[in-house]
């Protein structure tokens, strides 16, 4: 019996603050160290995106928000090379923040707000895109899928 193709979901987290972006530089994680991203992380067994995306914010940036705090700005359904691919689901919080912080310094070296103008050279090609999307209003794209 074949078992069926399980794609990860990932979600991840657009604050914005006036033009600019909330952004965080991975570190000791194995994947785009070095690199800039937004917070992020994966569903967990038997959790809803939104829960996912709920937990992943205060766990990596003390962000307390609930289900009803996001909207979701855009969808990439990505592959990286043949071994790789999951569905991004990127939400917007829909409401103003009162404190934000690194609370995962061992993962995150820097944690802070860049002007939608000026993002970083280093920002994750897949991040980059989808934040174009989401300011665009695009709801869906695919990447990686060229090959």
């Amino acid at each position: 019996m074949n078992r069926r193709f399980r794609c990860p979901i990932a979600v991840h987290l657009l604050v914005f603050e006036g033009d600019r972006v909330l952004l965080s530089r991975r570190a000791n994680t194995g994947f785009g160290d070095g690199a800039y991203s937004v917070v992020a992380g994966c569903c967990d067994g038997g959790e809803s995106a939104s829960a996912a995306m709920c937990r992943e914010a205060a766990e990596e940036a003390g962000i307390v928000i609930g289900c009803d705090d996001l909207k979701l700005a855009t969808t990439v359904h990505r592959r990286a090379g043949a071994a790789w691919e999951s569905i991004d689901l990127f939400f917007q919080v829909t409401r103003h923040l009162e404190t934000v912080e690194n609370r995962e310094p061992d993962k995150c070296s820097h944690l802070a707000f860049f002007p939608l103008s000026a993002l970083p050279d280093s920002l994750l090609p897949y991040v980059r895109h989808a934040l174009t999307n989401a300011l665009a209003g695009v709801a869906y794209s695919e990447l990686g899928w060229d090959d």
